[in-house]
C-alpha cells in the first residue's frame, strides 16, 4: 500500500510539529460515529477529577487545520482503534501517545498476527507510541505481536469501560425500560444473541441455522431472543437478515454493556463479546454451526477455542436449545477464563491508567 492518504495527514500534522505543548491538555482521536468511544468518555471523567484540563477530540475522517494543532499541543493523546497517520506524524517527546484500544483481552487474531503486509507500518506506529494498555500481563505478547511493539511499553491496566460494570444501575429500571420499548413481558429473560461477521457470507444469515420457531416452541414462555448483529455483517451479507418468527432486534441498541447487564444468557459463537461478558459471571453458550470451516478458514485464536471458551460449543440449533433448556452450563469454565484475560476486575482501570500517566509512566 502507498499510504497516500495517511502520509497526508503525517505532512499537515508536522506543519504544527513545532506548537508549544500544553501540559493540561488531552486530545483523543476518533471517527465521526464516534465508535468505541467508551474508553475515552472513562478517561476523559478521571481526568476532570484531577485538575483543570482542556479536552479536544481529533475526528480522524475530517480534515481542520486547527484540529491538528491542537493535537500537536496536547501533552495526552489518547486512540481507541488504529490510526495509521500516526506512522508518518513527528511528535515532540512532550507528547505521549496512548493506544487504549476497544476490546478487552484478546481473543481472534489480529494486526500484526495475521496481516504480514502490514507489520511494516504497525512497526512505525508503534515507535510513535508511548503505551498499549491491556487488561492483563498473559495477553502482552499477543498484543505485542498484533502492534509489531515492544513489550516494554505494553501496560496491564485494565480496559476503562470495564469500570461501567462497578457503577450503581438500577437493574429492574433498565429491564423495565427495554420490555417496555420492544413489547416483551416483564416476566421474561433475556437471552443475548450476539453473532460475529463471517468472511464467508453463506454463513452470515442465522436465521438459516438457528430455527426461531422450534427455539420460541421450547423457550418462549421463559426467554425472549434479543439479536443484536455485528456492526459490519452488512458489509459481508448483502440480503435482509431477519425471520417472521418472534424475537428482537437489538442490533441498533445504543449500549451493548447495559444489553449485557439485563440478559441472562449470552449466545455467541467467535466475537470477543465473550471476554466481557465473562466477567459478570453469567452463562455463555457458543452456537458454532460452522466451527470446522471457521477454524481452517478465518484468522484464527490466541487460544484453543474448543478447550478454553467459557461455556458450552454446540453446533446445530437442537443442541442449543437443549443446553439452555436443561441449563448444561458449568460456571467454573468462566472463573477460569476470566482470570486468562484480566488481571484486575474492581472498576478502577481509568484511575490506574491516569495515575501512571501523570506519574510520569510509573
Amino acid at each position: 500500500m502507498s499510504y497516500l492518504k495517511h502520509k497526508l495527514y503525517g505532512l499537515i500534522f508536522n506543519l504544527f510539529k513545532h506548537t508549544k505543548v500544553k501540559n493540561n491538555s488531552i486530545s483523543f482521536i476518533i471517527d465521526s460515529g464516534e465508535s468505541f468511544k467508551g474508553n475515552l468518555d472513562y478517561i476523559k471523567k478521571e481526568f476532570e477529577k484531577r485538575g483543570n484540563f482542556e479536552f479536544h477530540f481529533f475526528y480522524k475522517d475530517k480534515l481542520s487545520f486547527a484540529s491538528f494543532k491542537k493535537l500537536a499541543a496536547s501533552k495526552y493523546i489518547f486512540l481507541n482503534d488504529n490510526f495509521f497517520p500516526l506512522a508518518f506524524m513527528d511528535f515532540k517527546a512532550e507528547n505521549n501517545i496512548i493506544q487504549l484500544w476497544h476490546a478487552p483481552g484478546a481473543s481472534k487474531k489480529f494486526g500484526g498476527s495475521v496481516d504480514i503486509e502490514s507489520r511494516e507500518i504497525l512497526s512505525k506506529i508503534s515507535q510513535n507510541t508511548d503505551y498499549l494498555i491491556v487488561t492483563s500481563k498473559n495477553i502482552i505478547g499477543y498484543y505485542s505481536e498484533a502492534f509489531q511493539m515492544p513489550e516494554s511499553k505494553i501496560k496491564p491496566l485494565g480496559l476503562p469501560r470495564m469500570d461501567y460494570y462497578f457503577e450503581n444501575h438500577d437493574l429492574d429500571k433498565l429491564k423495565r425500560k427495554f420490555c417496555q420499548n420492544y413489547n416483551v413481558s416483564a416476566d421474561k429473560k433475556i437471552i443475548l444473541y450476539a453473532p460475529t461477521f463471517r468472511d464467508e457470507e453463506k454463513y452470515n444469515n442465522v436465521f438459516n441455522y438457528l430455527n426461531l420457531e422450534e427455539f420460541n416452541n421450547r423457550l418462549g414462555n421463559e426467554y425472549v431472543l434479543a439479536l443484536r448483529l455485528h456492526p459490519k455483517i452488512k458489509n459481508f451479507h448483502k440480503d435482509d437478515i431477519s425471520s417472521k418468527d418472534q424475537y428482537v432486534d437489538v442490533s441498533n441498541f445504543e449500549s451493548e454493556q447495559e444489553l449485557m447487564l439485563i440478559s441472562d444468557i449470552l449466545i455467541t459463537d467467535y466475537s470477543s463479546i465473550m471476554i466481557e461478558y465473562s466477567i459478570l459471571n453469567k452463562p455463555t453458550v457458543f452456537f458454532t454451526y460452522d466451527l470446522e470451516d471457521y477454524l481452517a478458514n478465518e484468522r484464527g485464536f490466541y487460544y484453543d477455542f474448543k478447550t478454553t471458551v467459557p461455556g458450552p460449543i454446540v453446533n446445530t440449533s437442537d443442541d442449543l436449545i437443549d443446553v439452555i433448556e436443561n441449563d448444561k452450563f458449568d460456571k467454573s469454565k468462566i472463573s477460569e477464563f476470566v482470570k486468562t484475560q484480566f488481571d484486575d476486575i474492581d472498576g478502577h482501570s481509568s484511575e490506574r491508567i491516569v495515575d501512571f500517566l501523570l506519574n510520569g509512566g510509573r
